[in-house]
């Protein structure tokens, strides 16, 4: 029961973090809302342009750390030493809150606006863009299992006492047409916005690029798993934009 608790906790806490990334990228919503700190205000006094993005890219690069090596079966294995499997997901989505808090308070806004969509009608269908990114995101986690990927139904199991069902692959809903819909919907909540700073142009093409590299050693991993299955589907499915081969 203490180990199911503590992850409906990681849960929870994971949830708040991801509420408190979209404000922090959304920062004409942040500053209607009178928040002190978003991708293009800091609570620390402001440093030179280029002190500020070698700072920004530190961190993009320790938050694709993090979220890397944490999901990598070695890492997986080593930490079996002292984190029981069903508690494992539930360590990583602590680890994932823990860090998106620290990108969030660290970060150091290059305030100078690369484009602005002044016109009210655009600035809406950007945001309802923006909108239909994070709707994706959440939507795209319920076509797989919600539950497993965020650390609740291993300790469940664990506490019912019920078996640990083999890997499964399946491609049901968007995965049929696409085989990363999540991350199709972290691209677009970063790229559509109608305020865009430099340093959110910044955030959006270290986090982008993070996802590349994520596609790569994810379907590393995946390849292992299941093999020629994984291969075909490979073959056959874009990665993130239906129809096209990327």
């Amino acid at each position: 029961m203490a180990g199911l608790l503590f992850a409906l906790f990681a849960y929870l806490g994971f949830g708040l973090a991801c509420v408190a990334l979209l404000l922090f990228i959304a920062s004409p919503l942040s500053t209607a809302l009178g928040l002190p700190i978003h991708i293009d205000a800091s609570i620390f006094p402001p440093v030179s342009p280029w002190l500020a993005g070698a700072l920004n890219l530190g961190l993009i690069a320790l938050f694709g750390l993090q979220h890397s090596v944490m999901a990598r079966p070695g890492f997986k294995q080593w930490l079996s030493a002292t984190v029981p499997v069903h508690l494992q997901r539930a360590v990583y989505l602590v680890a994932s809150s823990i860090m998106v808090a620290v990108l969030i308070v660290l970060w150091q806004p290059l305030p100078a606006m690369v484009w602005q969509v002044q016109d009210g009608f655009n600035a809406t269908l950007i945001w309802m863009l923006h909108g239909f990114g994070w709707l994706l995101l959440v939507a795209a986690t319920f076509m797989i299992n919600h539950f497993e990927l965020f650390g609740l139904a291993q300790p469940f199991r664990q506490w019912r006492n019920l078996p640990v069902p083999h890997d499964e692959f399946r491609t049901s809903w968007l995965y049929r047409y696409m085989r990363h819909p999540i991350y199709t919907g972290w691209l677009v909540i970063f790229w559509a916005t109608p305020q865009m700073s430099v340093g959110h142009l910044l955030f959006a093409i270290g986090m982008s690029a993070y996802i590349v590299v994520g596609i790569i050693y994810e379907e590393r991993d995946l390849i292992a798993t299941f093999g020629g299955r994984y291969r075909d589907y490979r073959r056959r499915v874009p990665a993130l934009i239906p129809g096209l081969k990327i």
